[in-house]
């Protein structure tokens, strides 16, 4: 894709600027998946590795046709395409539906056996194990998500966390895919600051009466959040924000400390993809996210600190 062709893209609502000097497309890293050294190497080097079509495209239809199926009997698609389509009923406002995992065994197969654990073997040079939740996105025409670290939201375990973003369809530009921030995780002052705070943490001595949720009682913002501005961010941080066109079979797998955030959706489409998460087997891993039924970010999850 030459950086001449990109359409006018939206994230969080703004504008974003295409010249070469401020956006450009993932490298990938197909020439090295074979290879376990240059794989960390090139992880250590970008903060990600892009595979297109390392993934069973079948599968990975599989899984798309069980969710887009359930959708249709929600009410969340225009019943008049067929549900493969995922064209979004008229004020369907979805974005985050865990559930579209459950009991979707052609989803379990694609990220939990096979050649995604094999690949993260090979990445990790030993035995791995994965979270038990897996995030949803089901994401109808808006806004998408603003630019974060994974690790404020899983950084009680490991450092060496990986996330596997998984389109789980075709995704134009303009259907707003994941889109990563150029060399973010080689930002010290984002990796021993913003990175290391944890939404479930809220200061006790000044607490807010929505410390229960993400980022209340004052020791990061709501949601969890680095900004709500992706262009500002950039002209601030430096770099470029990087994306692509995706198609059923990619793998976008990256560090939990690399800043990303989603493109604005500006079809008519519902967008689905999972982010799903792999370590190695012998290293802790976060609570919040283990088990039958995971805690996740309720109120058995919270730690109160001073701040």
């Amino acid at each position: 894709m030459s950086v001449t062709t990109f359409p006018r893209l939206l994230a969080h609502g703004a504008e974003l600027d295409t010249a070469p000097e401020s956006f450009g497309v993932l490298r990938a890293s197909s020439d090295v998946v074979g290879d376990e050294h240059a794989l960390r190497e090139r992880m250590s080097e970008d903060g990600y590795l892009y595979m297109p079509g390392y993934l069973d495209r079948d599968e990975v239809l599989q899984a798309r046709h069980e969710m887009t199926r359930r959708l249709a009997a929600e009410g969340q698609l225009d019943l008049r395409f067929p549900h493969e389509e995922s064209i979004a009923a008229s004020g369907s406002t979805v974005k985050f539906h865990p559930d579209l995992a459950k009991g979707n065994a052609p989803l379990q197969q694609v990220l939990y056996s096979g050649r995604m654990i094999e690949f993260y073997e090979r990445l990790l040079g030993e035995a791995v194990r994965h979270f038990d939740f897996t995030w949803v996105r089901a994401v109808s025409p808006g806004t998408g998500t603003p630019p974060h670290c994974d690790h404020v939201y899983m950084g009680r375990g490991t450092d060496t966390l990986y996330t596997a973003w998984v389109p789980l369809g075709d995704v134009s530009l303009e259907m707003g895919g994941l889109m990563v921030l150029e060399n973010s995780h080689k930002i010290e002052r984002l990796r021993d600051n913003y990175c290391r705070k944890d939404v479930d943490s809220f200061c006790t001595n000044r607490r807010d009466d929505d410390y229960a949720d993400m980022g209340g009682g004052g020791n990061i913002r709501s949601g969890g959040w680095l900004s709500n501005k992706p262009a500002k961010l950039r002209e601030r941080l430096g770099g470029r924000w990087l994306t692509n066109e995706f198609r059923a079979g990619d793998l976008l797998t990256f560090s939990t400390f690399l800043v990303h955030a989603s493109l604005d959706n500006q079809t008519n489409h519902i967008r689905l993809s999972s982010d799903s998460r792999y370590q190695r087997a012998s290293e802790p891993a976060d609570e919040r996210w283990i088990g039958v039924e995971p805690i996740g970010h309720g109120r058995a999850a919270k730690r109160g600190m001073i701040c």
